[in-house]
Parts: C-alpha cells; sequence; structure tokens
C-alpha cells in the first residue's frame, strides 16, 4: 500500500535529485567535478544553486517535505500500534515536522545572496538535519531491540557525531570547507539509509492503515 512505501519515497527521492542535480552541475562546468562524499568539493547547497541542476534539486526536495511530514505522522502511530503506553510520539512528531518545514526554508531561499535569506537559509538547514536526526534517535530508540533496531541506532547517531567532530575540527583548525562538506554529504546519505530500515520495519511488522466509518 502507498503508506508503506513513503519511508522509501523519503530516503529515495533526495538520493536522486541531490547526485543527479550535482552530475549535471558538473557537467555544465558550473560545480567541481569529483566524488563529493569523499572529496568534499563542494557542498549539498552548492548543487541546488546554479542552473540548469538546481531545477532538478527543487523539483524533488520541495514535495519532499510533505512526504517527510507525512512519514512522521504514520511512524507516530505505527509505534503507538507497538507500543500503546510510549510517550515518545509527541517529539517525533514535532521533531519530524519542524525538519520537514524547515527543508522548505532551506531549499525557498537557497539561491539568494541576500543576508538576510542567507540567515533564513542556514537556520533552515540546521533545523532540517537537527529535527530529522533527532526524530530518527527518538524513534529508534523506542523500539524493541533487535538487529534492525540496533543499525537503525547507529546509523542516526553517527551524523550526530560526525556534527561534533565538524565544530571540534572547526575550532581547533578553523573552517575546512571540504572536511565539512564532506561530513555533510556523508550525513545525508546515513539520514537517508535510515528511512530504508524503517521502510523495511513497516514491512516485516506489515504495516497497514484502514480507514472506517460509523
Amino acid at each position: 500500500m502507498l503508506v508503506r512505501v513513503l519511508p522509501l519515497i523519503a530516503a529515495i527521492a533526495p538520493l536522486i535529485g541531490i547526485n543527479i542535480a550535482y552530475w549535471i552541475g558538473a557537467n555544465n562546468d558550473v560545480l567541481p567535478s569529483c566524488i563529493p562524499y569523499l572529496d568534499g568539493c563542494t557542498s549539498i547547497s552548492s548543487t541546488g544553486r546554479y542552473p540548469p541542476g538546481d531545477r532538478l534539486f527543487r523539483a524533488i526536495l520541495l514535495p519532499q517535505s510533505t512526504v517527510l511530514a507525512l512519514t512522521w505522522y504514520f511512524a507516530v502511530l505505527w509505534l503507538r500500534s507497538l507500543k500503546p503506553t510510549t510517550k515518545a510520539g509527541p517529539v517525533i512528531l514535532v521533531s519530524g515536522v519542524v525538519g520537514a518545514i524547515a527543508l522548505v526554508l532551506y531549499v525557498s531561499y537557497l539561491a539568494s545572496n541576500d543576508p538576510f535569506y542567507e540567515i533564513m537559509r542556514r537556520y533552515g538547514v540546521y533545523l532540517y538535519f537537527g529535527g530529522t536526526a533527532l526524530a530518527q534517535l527518538v524513534l529508534s530508540l523506542s523500539l524493541d531491540r533487535s538487529p534492525l533496531q540496533r543499525a537503525m541506532v547507529w546509523i542516526t547517531v553517527t551524523p550526530w557525531a560526525l556534527g561534533v567532530i565538524n565544530l571540534v575540527q572547526k575550532a581547533v583548525f578553523g573552517t575546512l570547507n571540504s572536511n565539512e562538506n564532506r561530513i555533510e554529504w556523508i550525513a545525508s546519505l546515513l539520514m537517508q539509509v535510515w528511512f530504508v530500515l524503517l521502510w523495511i520495519s513497516w514491512r516485516k511488522t506489515r504495516l497497514s492503515v484502514a480507514l472506517s466509518t460509523r
């Protein structure tokens, strides 16, 4: 059913949009050519800032916010069906929806160089990554122990650890764009892999949604 594939859409759509937008930019010589996950030659934001790849970037990532919001809504319902006494639902839903809304903010102001819009864009990307990662972490920790649950926890913890490493290297060595870019690409990839594991979890538990009237 459509609801069950929402996490898979949430996982695959950004990977397609970001990577193809980067490939288009590199082939049109507006972005450096490299393997950004390893070399960090450019940021994710740059892939959505320059034409013609920016159109694909926006076309996929703006609807992604709706997919994310729906995914978190059904994720909370799913968790409550597994654990009726859980109190993690509001944290997951609020964090996830904040991340989804922040994604719209980030993408909408991506191409502007105005100082105000630069601030809005930075808050957008921080809230997107932070809100999404927090929702992923709380949901992962709320599940029963299993190999799949442990994988979800480790995948969620890693971006937080990478963020701390990035802050430390900034404090010690100053801004190193290649390291920061590399961490951004890897953290984004891990966040998308987490949604694949959520999709697997929904399939294993045979998640279904039914409508009824009285």
